[in-house]
């Protein structure tokens, strides 16, 4: 699924004054979506932040990233405890577009089809994002990330495989399967809804087992 991110800095307005412009621009890029956008339901009640929207090679918005909790970084080892715990509790929702093979606006050639793949693929490489194993040398890490992404895309690739558990999770009140896997950064799960999208999740410091989605229903507040 070839899309390109469009992340702008979120800077929220100050109160009583002016909506900031990169905050305007970045929820625009969320408002141009065809399809609803699903966060965390109402029984979490900590931060919730925009981060960044993907389009499709037609320019069509395919797919955005919400988080929750703290504001994720590069996980080192400056970013765990003294008991190995990492200090950062954050979850981080996926929205993709559920597509079939299409032709592109112009008529020129095929849009790929998205699955639940789709989802996990993207949730898979947002937690490697984020990622970056405390005894590597920062020289390397390019090479690193290049073959995480790859292993990434094979696992997101065989949902069925080894990899992969089953986890139940409400969407919108509604008891959903997801394929779930667990690494030492973090989780990444995936799973569909009935809402014409297919949804990806990861996260680190926050279990993923009490989680609960939900469609978001003003995505503007969230600016």
């Amino acid at each position: 699924m070839e899309t390109t991110s469009q992340a702008v800095a979120q800077a929220p307005a100050a109160e009583g004054g002016p909506q900031d412009p990169s905050a305007r621009r970045t929820v625009d890029g969320y408002l141009q979506a065809p399809f609803p956008w699903y966060g965390l339901d109402e029984a979490f009640t900590g931060p919730r932040r925009l981060m960044q929207v993907g389009t499709a090679a037609d320019g069509a918005v395919a797919h955005g990233s919400i988080g929750f909790g703290d504001e994720p970084s590069v996980k080192n080892e400056y970013a765990v405890g003294a008991t190995g715990e990492p200090k950062e509790k954050f979850a981080v929702v996926v929205t993709v577009a559920a597509n079939p093979v299409r032709r592109s606006a112009d008529g020129t050639g095929l849009l790929e089809a998205t699955s639940v793949s789709s989802a996990a693929w993207l949730a898979g490489v947002g937690l490697l994002s984020f990622t970056w194993p405390g005894q590597m040398d920062h020289s390397l890490r390019d090479d690193w990330l290049e073959q995480q992404t790859e292993t990434a895309w094979a696992l997101a690739d065989d949902l069925s495989g080894p990899a992969w558990s089953t986890l139940s999770l409400p969407v919108d009140g509604v008891p959903t399967s997801f394929h779930y896997r667990e690494s030492e950064f973090g989780w990444v799960l995936a799973g569909s809804t009935q809402e014409g999208v297919h949804v990806g999740a990861y996260g680190r410091g926050m279990s993923a087992y009490g989680l609960g989605f939900a469609v978001i229903k003003d995505i503007s507040a969230y600016a």
